[in-house]
């Protein structure tokens, strides 16, 4: 018998989840506070006015409007415009 176990193929075929990255939400469309519009790796979209970042570079509105993509300086920016009344 032997006495060490057998390393299987397991370790090789382990299954990689998608990151589900990329836009959640498009121009012109309605947001709340809170909301996830863009999952990225890197800082590929800078957040604009009413845009955070968060610790893994996801941006996300702070304030309730609509989203606005904008170019500045080269950059591509994402803006939340509020919709007050």
């Amino acid at each position: 018998m032997s006495k060490k176990k057998q390393g299987g193929k397991l370790v090789q075929q382990k299954r990689k989840l998608p990151k589900y990255l990329g836009i959640k939400v498009h121009d012109g469309e309605k947001v709340l506070a809170g909301s996830i519009i863009v999952r990225q790796r890197g800082t590929r979209f800078m957040p604009g006015s009413g845009v955070r970042v968060g610790k893994d570079h996801t941006l996300y509105s702070t304030l309730k409007g609509t989203v606005k993509f904008k170019t500045k300086l080269g950059r591509k920016t994402v803006c939340v415009e509020s919709d007050k009344k």
